[in-house]
């Protein structure tokens, strides 16, 4: 109900009644939610097992199915402004005008694919994460299930307060676009580099927090060791999966805004997204070194949002039919690329970067190596 309530401050959607109609809605479809995860966890994944490539697949293409099919139900709500749903909204130009069903459908499906692609980077460091701890095949579902279970509370209180800044500061518009274009350049600057996620400031946190137990207990979070209550090492992975979706959704969040803002639209495009992360992550996660060009894919769209955020307020502003015809044309294009153009022996082909929030000083430890190493060098040969 926090998340509601956000949701509510930041809305000028009217209702015939009240705010009881956007109530209901967000209630209705976090329903809906509850019950895709309760099947998920409590009937199709009761019993801990690896995760087949052909099982991946079937959920993807489920999860991508109930985001389209979502979409239909969508267009209906904003055709007939369903509790009033569509009839004034708030637009990121400032502008206040109804919303029909086409129009939220496009939002909506540009959402869920921005927010779908920047998903990729999660993966890779996901896929970092449980070969770093040794997550057994069958415990890596349970862990996920959780950490999206998190992510989904956490981004909606940040969508919250994202909808209630752009609604009361006109002028945010220009820092979300400007962030968007740094974090693009941000992308396009770091490299790829071997990184160990011990050094992260969360594990750090929860080594001086609790014990950690130095093997598995099952699938358990929690443990008895030394005759202490320990966490379990694949608690240490769940707490990191948390924290790089907490990075990543400083990214995403302002690309979604980009794209409308709309809390509605803005929430459930987003929760779609996440709610496949899980078996787009065992569809990916052994292949994912295959798309060299998807980063570049990314950092254009990441640009692209920015440079649309940045003029909503003039004459060029980008419409939403161009945004979508955009942002699949790059990512088509990047992913077409990878498929076509082959690696040279020996390069670098997988996704660099992102990596680097599990350990933020490795860079700086690296220059400093680099620093000895020289004067080392210079030593040997004075």
């Amino acid at each position: 109900m926090t998340c509601i309530s956000a949701f509510l401050a930041a809305s000028t959607v009217p209702t015939p009644s009240g705010a009881p109609g956007v109530v209901w809605l967000y209630a209705g479809f976090l329903a809906l939610v509850l019950l895709f995860l309760a099947l998920d966890l409590g009937v199709f994944h009761r019993d801990a097992h690896e995760v087949s490539m052909k099982e991946a697949a079937v959920w993807t293409g489920i999860w991508i199915s109930a985001a389209l099919l979502f979409n239909v139900g969508i267009y209906f709500i904003y055709e007939h402004h369903v509790l009033g749903i569509g009839e004034s909204v708030k637009q990121i130009d400032g502008a206040v005008r109804a919303v029909n069903g086409l129009e939220a459908a496009k939002l909506f499906f540009t959402g869920y694919v921005v927010e779908k692609s920047l998903s990729m980077d999660n993966v890779f460091v996901i896929a970092i994460i449980f070969s770093f701890f040794a997550v057994p095949a069958a415990y890596q579902h349970r862990v996920l299930f959780w950490g999206i279970l998190g992510a989904l509370v956490m981004r909606g209180g940040m969508i919250g307060i994202g909808a209630a800044l752009i609604t009361s500061v006109d002028w945010i518009v220009y820092v979300f676009g400007g962030f968007l274009i740094l974090s693009a350049a941000k992308m396009a600057l770091i490299k790829g580099e071997h990184v160990n996620p011990n050094n992260n400031p969360a594990v750090k946190l929860v080594r001086r927090l609790v014990p950690v137990a130095p093997n598995y207990d099952g699938q358990r979070f929690f443990t008895t060791w030394e005759g202490k209550r320990a966490a379990t090492p694949l608690f240490l992975a769940l707490v990191l999966v948390e924290f790089t979706d907490l990075i990543f959704a400083v990214d995403s969040i302002p690309a979604i805004f980009a794209i409308t803002t709309d809390p509605f639209l803005v929430f459930t495009s987003n929760v779609f997204a996440i709610l496949g992360l899980r078996s787009l992550y065992f569809c990916l996660a052994s292949m994912i070194s295959q798309f060299r060009f998807l980063k570049p894919s990314l950092i254009v769209v990441l640009a692209f949002v920015g440079v649309k955020m940045l003029l909503v307020h003039t004459d060029f502003k980008i419409p939403t039919t161009a945004s979508l015809l955009v942002i699949l044309g790059v990512l088509t294009v990047g992913i077409l690329a990878s498929i076509l153009i082959p690696a040279k022996p020996g390069a670098e082909s997988r996704l660099p970067g992102p990596e680097g929030i599990l350990d933020p000083a490795a860079g700086f430890r690296r220059s400093k190596r680099s620093d000895r190493a020289a004067r080392g060098d210079d030593a040997s040969t004075s």
